[in-house]
């Protein structure tokens, strides 16, 4: 072997020993929950509708036909973990990619050496592209054709429903895949097996989280369990160990680890037009109770209180309207006292406001009438408006009829008179149906009464 040879195979072997140690240093000083992912099914806790025995996704990876998919699901839920697990059980090479950090260059990198690798030694690239839905429309398209002919696999993770933020060519050619937020049990048995594994986890540091503080952790953490690992090894690595050199964790200690809970909540995302779905429908469902509970989940998760009010004007008209006509008002109310006070203060009469209107009689007639007239006005003739409803300011328009023929409704008994008020086409059309709820009880009652005479009955005194 020459001298440059046997340079170079030095360099080589110096470089892999330098790639070796800066991975081991990286795994070990790698946060708790990336330490943790687990190499095979059997650790993988969670989402057993995907992979669990004889689901389709693991079927697919244990027959090394992975197709390219969407994982989408909460943070902490597996993604990534999964990604991972995909890639090696398959023998694939990984390649992940931050739409947060990556642009069209580093795309077009990425597939020019999963082209490369393929050609060279036959193996598949694994593309991840995490939070996918932060990419635009021109970087989707990069990697559509790509996805297309098999040269990478795509595996994209994103909290935001794919349906809207993947374009429509790149979603036709994957599989999306949903996960579930991880329930409680998922969540202590995943902090049980950190603190046992010597390896990866806290099993040196002799770490034993009081009952209590295990329901602390369990429960802030809100099912994600990147959240739950990260604060069992803080509040391990932050607790002294005792005589018998025990970290006795208690929920002091959790909570000053956790600080409070971080709402999982996108003021721009999905959780957010959940959360604002639930309340509204809450309201319209006469539940008072689960209507505050939404209205504090999004108080707390810091959405804008002049939204929430808003929204409840908006359902005072739709949903309550002229069954309890004083809704609307109270709702106005509301979102005017909220731009005086702003928050904290202002949860208080959002929290009236929301109570009332959960309770109020419901009416949607006047949401139906509205809606049922302007259809008639998208689909009938533009008619003109009845002579009689006119009005006479000039003389020839006296003589050409206009306000012939208009009864004026005070001079009748009980202050009506019955005319045909809609252009021909449409006459006799009912677009207001009241319901039998609240004060429309007594608004159905007054046109049954006035359209069902339908007479003229002038007053006594009319001359």
């Amino acid at each position: 072997m020459s001298n440059g040879s046997k340079g170079r195979a030095s360099r080589s072997r110096d470089g892999s020993l330098f790639e070796h140690q800066e991975k081991e240093l990286l795994r070990r000083e790698a946060p708790l929950a990336a330490r943790m992912r687990p190499r095979g099914f059997d650790g993988f806790v969670g989402q057993e509708h995907l992979i669990g025995p004889g689901r389709v996704l693991r079927k697919a990876i244990e027959a090394d036909q992975v197709p390219s998919m969407v994982l989408w699901g909460p943070p902490g839920t597996g993604k990534t973990t999964l990604a991972l697990l995909i890639a090696g059980l398959t023998r694939s090479h990984f390649t992940p990619v931050s739409a947060v950090a990556s642009g069209v260059a580093d795309l077009r990198k990425a597939v020019d050496e999963a082209r490369d690798r393929l050609g060279q030694t036959g193996q598949r690239t694994i593309l991840f592209v995490d939070e996918i839905h932060r990419f635009n429309k021109a970087q989707q398209d990069v990697i559509l054709p790509h996805v297309e002919n098999g040269t990478v696999i795509l595996i994209g993770a994103t909290t935001e429903n794919p349906s809207f933020e993947v374009v429509s060519p790149l979603l036709s050619r994957c599989r999306v895949f949903t996960l579930q937020p991880l329930t409680d049990e998922h969540i202590e048995s995943i902090l049980r097996r950190a603190m046992a594994d010597k390896e990866h986890g806290l099993g040196t540091l002799s770490a034993d989280v009081e009952p209590e503080a295990m329901k602390a952790l369990v429960t802030l953490s809100s099912g994600d369990a990147r959240v739950a690992l990260n604060a069992l090894e803080i509040a391990a690595a932050t607790t002294v160990p005792d005589a018998q050199g025990v970290r006795r964790v208690t929920v002091a200690t959790v909570e000053e680890a956790m600080q409070r809970r971080s709402p999982r909540y996108d003021r721009a995302g999905d959780i957010h037009y959940d959360t604002i779905s639930a309340f509204i429908k809450c309201v319209r469902g006469s539940d008072p109770d689960a209507a505050v509970y939404w209205l504090a989940r999004m108080i707390e998760s810091g959405e804008d209180p002049l939204f929430i009010a808003r929204r409840l004007v908006i359902l005072a008209a739709e949903d309550i309207g002229l069954a309890a006509p004083q809704a609307l008002t109270v709702a106005v109310a509301a979102m005017q006292a909220v731009h005086l006070v702003g928050l904290p203060e202002g949860r208080i009469p959002l929290a009236e406001a929301t109570i009332y209107l959960a309770t109020a009689p419901k009416s949607n007639s006047a949401y139906v009438a509205i809606g049922a007239a302007m259809k008639d006005v998208q689909d009938t003739r533009n008619d003109p408006v009845p002579l009689h409803l006119r009005n006479a300011v000039t003389r020839l328009m006296k003589e050409m009829g206009y306000g012939e023929g208009y009864k004026y409704s005070h001079d009748y008994e009980g202050h009506f008179a019955p005319m045909d008020n809609l252009p021909g086409a449409l006459k006799g059309r009912r677009y207001y149906k009241p319901s039998d709820q609240g004060a429309e009880r007594d608004a159905a009652e007054r046109l049954r009464k006035w359209w069902g005479e339908a007479k003229d009955k002038p007053k006594p005194d009319k001359p």
